[in-house]
């Protein structure tokens, strides 16, 4: 039997590209930061927590984004979510998966918590924009990120598939469940792009059911 699948929905940072903590540190590393101090600035920080919240649905813009953090960490904001990203790359394991299944007939969709996309526009910048895919759903566009259900339901709207027939791969595991409660099937990407490329081969090309 064929595959039941017909959409792969795809995370962007960490799946499509490189580990967002290896470029983080990165970029701590480039501005002459103290070690954990870019995940500190986002993760514990009030201000960090919320701006970050805020420009993933679209109330605020990303130089607002810019400017808390840049000054949260005492830096230079111009420009700065181009500097914080500039070290991720696209993970060529994953991509290459996407475009096989493409090839074969499977409609690819990239899901993303929005870093905003503008002045710097992180997708296009990285090469996996909407020429890539056959649906971009952007949390900011949205006004609803991950892992609230909605976002979930439009992804599947664009693609005009049911849960079912589509399989969801993210980094983060608390952005499954509500995938997998419209019945997506869930693939959560660790730190092995070997692995997940294979399982999305099985599951999407494979011959045999899922």
């Amino acid at each position: 039997m064929p595959t039941p699948y017909r959409g792969l929905i795809l995370d962007f940072g960490g799946v499509l590209t490189t580990r967002m903590r290896l470029n983080g540190q990165a970029f701590e590393r480039s501005e002459g930061l103290a070690p954990g101090a870019y995940f500190a600035a986002l993760g514990k920080h009030p201000d960090g927590v919320a701006i970050y919240a805020a420009l993933e649905v679209g109330e605020a813009t990303q130089e607002d984004w810019n400017r808390v953090i840049g000054g949260i960490l005492g830096i230079d904001s111009t420009d700065l979510m181009r500097r914080a990203l500039a070290n991720l790359r696209p993970e060529p394991q994953i991509v290459a998966a996407a475009e096989r299944a493409r090839a074969a007939g499977i409609k690819v969709a990239m899901l993303s918590n929005s870093f905003g996309i503008e002045p710097y526009n992180p997708y296009e910048d990285k090469g996996l924009w909407t020429d890539f895919f056959d649906v971009v759903i952007l949390s900011e566009l949205e006004g609803v990120r991950k892992p609230s259900s909605l976002i979930y339901r439009r992804a599947l709207d664009s693609l005009g598939l049911t849960g079912p027939e589509c399989v969801f791969v993210d980094d983060h595991a608390e952005n499954l469940p509500p995938a997998e409660a419209l019945g997506i099937r869930t693939v959560h990407h660790t730190t092995d792009p070997t692995a997940t490329a294979a399982a999305l081969d099985a599951l999407l090309l494979d011959t045999t059911p899922a």
